[in-house]
């Protein structure tokens, strides 16, 4: 069974737009920072690291399902599985203020070398999801 990894995070003023709502480009980075926390907190983020590979996003698709506003509490859910030769992330951010969720999100991540070129997911990456 796949691991899954929580992060949380507030929801900061400078990520506002102009409905004083948090701006839907945010959720991408809101997504983007529990990935890397996922490699963080299962100890994968050295392996890459040491071995000089780097997850690349190519495609994204986020269901936007209510707003996040100023100061409330969120949870981002985390968990991945392998489709060859992607690693594929679901994710689900929940407004801990309010209850409900607020956004779920589907990524496809490839890995590349230092020369840049794409590679299948390191063995001890699959090993540690």
């Amino acid at each position: 069974m796949p691991k899954k990894i929580t992060t949380t995070l507030t929801a900061r003023g400078y990520e506002l737009d102009s409905y004083n709502h948090i701006n839907n480009a945010v959720y991408l980075n809101y997504f983007e920072h529990a990935r890397w926390e996922f490699f963080r907190q299962l100890g994968l983020y050295d392996i890459l690291k040491q071995q000089d590979n780097l997850p690349v996003v190519t495609d994204i698709h986020i269901r936007y399902q209510r707003e996040i506003k100023l100061f409330d509490e969120l949870e981002v859910q985390s968990f991945c599985v392998q489709e060859k030769p992607y690693l594929i992330f679901q994710q689900k951010i929940t407004n801990l203020t309010t209850g409900m969720t607020s956004a779920r999100a589907t990524t496809k991540l490839i890995f590349i070398d230092k020369d840049k070129i794409a590679r299948d997911v390191p063995v001890e990456i699959l090993t540690g999801i």
